[in-house]
């Protein structure tokens, strides 16, 4: 055996890959936990105002929604590529796959943007004259529209800076084919924010 090989197994020996992935689904867990009192709350004001729910809903631009269903459902494919390349020791390749990804959030959230800056300036935003002059059901819908999409965007900008921080560990070797865990905690978060937005797609965008 060669000392590079038994660099690499030594390097191997000291990372606890099972502590590690632990902590990370004990945090998604929390996370869980917190998008589900969210969809529990919208359950429950749905089932109060269903009318006005899927007439608020038919108001919401289905394509746009659609559009950046596609590119986080994209994204999470560049992120598990840079995993499998890194795992190959393709450090090039897992680099380039990073930075689509991030690529994919940055339009996911320009597209979120553009569809806010379109309500907004019709005046439909939590606290508007416009808005309060609305039926009790729209006024809840376009509140819970606006924290969910919110919460989860603030989880997208999260996961660009976790893995921008990814991508500076992978061009200094932290992050090898000897020790990828945190580039892997960072796929499960990712996924679990793509996940999140599947459940809102539908939840949103599709019951008018």
């Amino acid at each position: 055996m060669d000392r590079s090989q038994t660099a690499g197994r030594a390097l191997e020996k000291h990372v606890d890959y099972t502590g590690s992935k632990m902590g990370m689904w004990l945090f998604l867990f929390t996370e869980l936990l917190f998008f589900g009192g969210l969809f529990l709350l919208y359950a429950v004001y749905r089932s109060d105002f269903p009318q006005e729910f899927y007439a608020t809903s038919a108001g919401l631009d289905r394509t746009v929604g659609a559009i950046n269903t596609l590119v986080l459902i994209t994204s999470s494919l560049t992120m598990a590529c840079s995993i499998t390349a890194i795992k190959k020791g393709e450090t090039k390749s897992a680099v380039i796959f990073q930075l689509l990804t991030i690529g994919l959030a940055l339009v996911f959230l320009g597209i979120k943007y553009y569809e806010w800056g379109a309500k907004i300036g019709h005046g439909m935003y939590p606290g508007s004259d416009a808005l309060l002059s609305a039926g009790q059901g729209e006024i809840i819908f376009y509140s819970l529209y606006f924290v969910m999409t919110g919460i989860h965007g603030l989880h997208v900008l999260a996961g660009i800076v976790l893995i921008a921080l990814m991508i500076r560990m992978t061009l200094k070797g932290i992050i090898s084919t000897h020790d990828f865990v945190r580039l892997e905690n960072t796929g499960l978060y990712w996924h679990f924010v793509d996940i999140i937005w599947v459940y809102l797609f539908p939840l949103l965008y599709l019951i008018g």
